[in-house]
């Protein structure tokens, strides 16, 4: 399996680190900063938000250093910042409730605005510990593994999870 270098992976362990990822329009300015960095106004047309409500989640996400300025460019007598993401993936040792809510709250908002058809299941099967632990290593091989297209190509999510449904 590939792994990422380290500096690309940032640890998130701290209270304020989760409470910025408790909520969906902060996860999804993560999404959108994960390809390239993007000024206010991209990042507010690019998820329906508004610029003043953009401003106030980066506001929150650079506070728990999960976001950081990345330069600016004049604009009709201006300057507009541009934000990018500390690293390029995020470890969550400990999922919190919250943060995880938030998650699928901003997958299901980007479900929603999504242009195409997607796809969407939900299955619960039975199976053991060592058949379990072999699926989740496959399907971590299969999203770490693809292939990206060259930019200019249309970005897809892909949330993948494995969990074993308490009392059973």
């Amino acid at each position: 399996m590939s792994h990422q270098p380290d500096e690309d992976v940032q640890r998130i362990s701290t209270p304020l680190q989760h409470t910025a990822l408790a909520h969906p329009v902060r996860q999804r300015l993560l999404f959108a900063l994960s390809a390239r960095p993007l000024t206010i106004s991209r990042l507010a047309a690019q998820l329906g938000v508004n610029k003043g409500s953009v401003s106030h989640h980066l506001g929150v996400l650079g506070a728990a250093g999960l976001v950081q300025e990345a330069g600016t460019r004049r604009v009709r007598g201006g300057t507009e910042k541009y934000y990018r993401r500390t690293a390029e993936r995020l470890l969550v040792a400990e999922p919190r409730a919250e943060g995880t809510a938030a998650l699928f709250g901003a997958v299901a908002q980007e479900l929603d605005r999504s242009p195409v058809d997607h796809l969407l299941t939900l299955r619960h099967i039975r199976l053991g510990p060592a058949k379990a632990a072999r699926l989740a290593e496959a399907l971590a091989a299969l999203v770490d593994e693809t292939e990206e297209d060259p930019e200019g190509e249309p970005v897809h999510g892909l949330l993948v999870t494995l969990y074993q449904q308490a009392g059973a």
